[in-house]
């Protein structure tokens, strides 16, 4: 990427960090299922998919708030979901729910139609294949899949300049 464009303005996606050995697992399944040219990015866990770069200071700042020195919310692999094209593992977390409905108050006037509608947590696994490849693989992992507990390690926010994400902060629980 140029310099020039790195210093343009970009969307800052808001995503989970998950312990190493979820993180690792969560990996595993996406390399294993995700269409390989279309696989640029780590496992994740979406909270915001588009807030303007405008307030990127007073995001870190918020997110600070919500890490530090607090203790990670629980979460669970609770089952998985259909995405029509693909296909998802459904995170369940009361406290990431609250962190998030804490956010989309702070910056109810800036989201998009997307950020501000109802949030459904989840690690996408498998994404643009088509609707039988999505319901095959979803058949196959129902068989063997145990809800399981997961560790979130705490929050990164990114620039989004239309290729793999770019770091901008890393927030961790205590």
């Amino acid at each position: 990427m140029t310099d020039a464009r790195a210093s343009l303005p970009a969307p800052i996606i808001v995503t989970t960090l998950f312990g190493r050995a979820d993180q690792g697992w969560l990996d595993g399944l996406r390399r294993q299922y995700f269409p390989p040219e279309r696989n640029v990015l780590d496992a994740h866990c979406t909270l915001f998919h588009h807030l303007p770069p405008s307030i990127e200071v007073e995001l870190k700042h918020r997110l600070n708030t919500l890490t530090r020195g607090v203790r990670a919310p629980e979460a669970r692999a609770s089952g998985l979901m259909s995405l029509g094209r693909g296909v998802a593992i459904r995170i369940e977390s009361p406290g990431l729910a609250a962190i998030r409905a804490d956010l989309v108050d702070a910056f109810a006037g800036l989201l998009t139609p997307q950020d501000a509608g109802g949030w459904r947590a989840h690690v996408t696994v498998q994404n643009k294949v088509t609707p039988a490849t999505a319901r095959l693989l979803l058949q196959q992992m129902e068989r063997d899949f145990r809800p399981r507990r997961v560790e979130l390690i705490g929050l990164g926010a990114w620039w989004y300049r239309g290729g793999p994400w770019e770091p901008i902060s890393r927030h961790l629980f205590a």
